[in-house]
């Protein structure tokens, strides 16, 4: 096998081998063949593999490893790591939508380390802009110079500039502290039409600045402001537009055509006094555009500090904003016409953790747990039983498939989380990371033979609930330290859903609960004849509820054989005067 030594705006080795291979002292990439169920990529995400392929029923994983200090470069031996680094010289939008919040989030989404110097404190929120407050020039070059001195930067990315002195300082600054790329969004209307810049300062932008930038990105009222014109509402005019703002000095302008009237195509014009390019993408229908200008102008920077050439680079941050607006298009955030977007929505979705049901250790009450063969013979699928058990009054539901292959445990997880959704009703996943993590699920339950709940944690997250089963105080003091949110303990009476099952009895369930102070759930079992002797006082003050499998699932009617359960319960909690669980 051979590595291939790319050269340019970064040095990277990559190497491809087979998972067999030793990982320990190679540091090259590996590719993983052979995958062949979903449950494997879960995994390998825990490995740090970078990715996975799948086709067919074959899923293909790949890692990057490096050295203790990153890449191995020609440096007298030493290791070096190569950070692409983006400096905003910006203002601060207290709503969060635009600036340099905007500049962190795209840069730090695609990768790139994001440093700052703040311009401007700014008032504003979905609705305009309220007040804006300079910071004094020499605070603003102080800024840029301790950055520059230090951190350093790839590409500088500048957006409102409020003063003619803060311009031309950072000129000086740029010719003393040379940086491979400047990329200047003329922030002189903001996206709500308030005006944020002056006619001095505009000149200042086209006199000082631009000679310097190598991209300048106006939307279309600050390309007519710039060069003075009728207002710019076609491609032609753009391009006009574009080929004068050039003879300013830039080495590329990107006059982009948001404000294009009266198409669902959009196009912007990239112009390098030679070659155009009209670059098309879709309009997406939002009123969340709070910031886009700012947005791409900071992921080409990021782009081209990983060392893209400009077109690429362009490309590259349409596509993120495309994704972005799209991802966007529903949040509901201000009252304004101007919403933000969530730059960051590859880590974590807004509207689906707004979704998530939280965990209360209350909701282990009546803790449903599935059989897919159980009621498969009373002819219901997995979510009519789930919506059964849950309107007869489960308070938390266990997915358990054993037969069932991905494709068809997948469907029944989905098609059961809706129904949870529904009535406000966390839904784990037993066993299978890969599912909880593929349908969203509120979280998994582990048994002691699976992934260790730390391990399991760093693939969740923290937000998932993570329950694991116990049968010994000392499993149960090792699940809490390990970050469990609660145990699953039993068999506490003899069962025929788990084979082999140890029964540990009423009072081995007590001993298990003093070995942990997180919540506990009884199994093993149960139905209605003994859930009371289970729940019981005096008790554990951790153990707080049941976990029911055939008493509500091979019966005839879910719903009944669950409100007789709950009944039970219910009654438990009277005589102990304790709060009952809303269904």
């Amino acid at each position: 096998m051979a590595a291939q030594l790319l050269r340019g705006a970064s040095t990277r080795f990559q190497l491809s081998t087979t998972l067999d291979t030793p990982l320990g002292k190679s540091g090259h990439a590996v590719c993983g063949l052979g995958i062949r169920k979903l449950e494997r990529v879960s995994t390998a995400r825990l490995c740090k593999f970078r990715g996975c392929e799948v086709t067919g029923s074959k899923a293909v994983l790949s890692k990057r490893r490096r050295g203790k200090g990153g890449i191995r470069a020609d440096m007298g031996g030493e290791e070096t790591r190569r950070v692409p680094r983006v400096l905003t010289v910006a203002g601060s939008d207290s709503g969060a939508g635009a600036g340099i919040q905007a500049d962190m989030k795209a840069c730090g989404a695609l990768g790139v380390y994001c440093s700052t110097a703040i311009t401007a404190i700014t008032a504003q929120n979905t609705v305009g802009v309220q007040g804006i407050h300079s910071v004094p020039a020499e605070f603003v070059e102080a800024q840029v110079k301790s950055v520059l001195m230090d951190i350093g930067a790839d590409v500088v990315k500048t957006g409102m500039l409020p003063s003619v002195e803060i311009i031309q300082s950072l000129c000086d600054v740029l010719r003393t502290y040379p940086v491979k790329g400047l990329v200047v969004d003329p922030v002189l209307i903001s996206t709500s039409g308030d005006e944020l810049a002056g006619p001095a300062i505009l000149d200042a932008l086209r006199d000082d600045l631009f000679p310097l930038a190598d991209l300048v990105t106006p939307n279309l009222p600050e390309a007519s402001a710039i060069i003075g014109g009728d207002p710019v509402t076609t491609v032609a005019e753009m391009r006009e537009a574009a080929e004068a703002i050039h003879q300013l000095g830039p080495r590329y302008v990107l006059v982009k055509g948001g404000h294009l009237p009266g198409t669902s195509t959009l196009v912007d014009v990239l112009y390098d006094g030679v070659e155009w390019h009209e670059l098309p993408g879709s309009r997406v229908e939002t009123r969340n555009t709070h910031g886009t200008g700012c947005t791409l102008a900071s992921s080409i920077a990021a782009e081209l500090a990983k060392g893209q050439p400009m077109l690429s680079a362009v490309l590259a941050a349409k596509r993120y904003l495309s994704e972005v607006l799209e991802e966007s298009a529903t949040l509901n955030i201000g009252e304004g016409k101007q919403g933000p977007v969530n730059h960051l929505f590859k880590l974590s979705d807004w509207e689906k953790t707004s979704k998530q049901t939280k965990f209360r250790p209350e909701s282990l009450l009546l803790y449903a747990v599935t059989d897919s063969s159980m009621n498969k013979s009373w002819g219901r699928s997995t979510s009519e039983a789930v919506r059964g058990a849950i309107e007869g009054g489960a308070t938390i539901v266990q997915i358990r498939e054993k037969e069932a292959e991905t494709g068809e445990f997948l469907q029944e997880a989905e098609a059961s989380l809706e129904v949870a959704r529904e009535y406000g009703v966390p839904l784990l996943i037993n066993d299978r990371i890969d599912i909880a993590l593929a349908c969203d699920a509120d979280g998994v339950h582990l048994g002691q033979s699976d992934l260790p709940v730390a391990r399991a944690r760093a693939i969740l997250g923290p937000r998932k609930i993570i329950g694991v089963s116990c049968k010994t105080p000392e499993q149960a003091e090792q699940a809490w330290k390990d970050g469990a949110d609660y145990i699953g303990s039993g068999g506490v009476y003899p069962t025929n859903t788990k084979k082999d099952n140890k029964t540990i009895g009423v009072e081995g369930l007590r001993e298990v609960c003093y070995g942990s102070p997180i919540p506990v759930v009884a199994i093993g079992g149960i139905s209605g004849a003994n859930a009371a002797e289970v729940m019981a006082h005096p008790r554990p003050e951790n153990l707080k509820g049941v976990a029911v499998v055939s008493a509500l699932f091979n019966q005839p009617d879910v719903k009944k054989a669950t409100e007789a359960v709950r009944t039970v319960l219910e009654e438990s909690l009277k005589e102990a005067a304790l709060p009952v669980a809303s269904s």
